[in-house]
């Protein structure tokens, strides 16, 4: 899965976005609330959210290999 906001893209591998541990721990890791979790258990990526991002790392971290965060101002290079 990917969204992208003006300035800032993320994409989920779609395997790890349907476990809903990771769902969960991205949900909580998130200071801007770009991960939600849907009443399945599946994550959501927040489109209004996307450009709050403060490239904390903390999905990085919490999700290692899951999950891309993309600087588009930067010719989508890889946080």
């Amino acid at each position: 899965m990917r969204l992208d906001g003006t300035f800032i893209g993320v994409e989920v591998d779609d395997a790890r976005a349907a476990d809903a541990q990771v769902a969960a721990k991205l949900t909580e890791v998130c200071p801007v609330d770009i991960y939600a979790q849907r009443p399945d258990g599946t994550l959501e990526l927040v489109q209004g959210n996307l450009d709050e991002c403060v490239l904390c790392r903390l999905c990085l971290d919490a999700a290692p290999g899951a999950v891309r965060v993309l600087k588009l101002y930067d010719d989508g290079a890889e946080l």
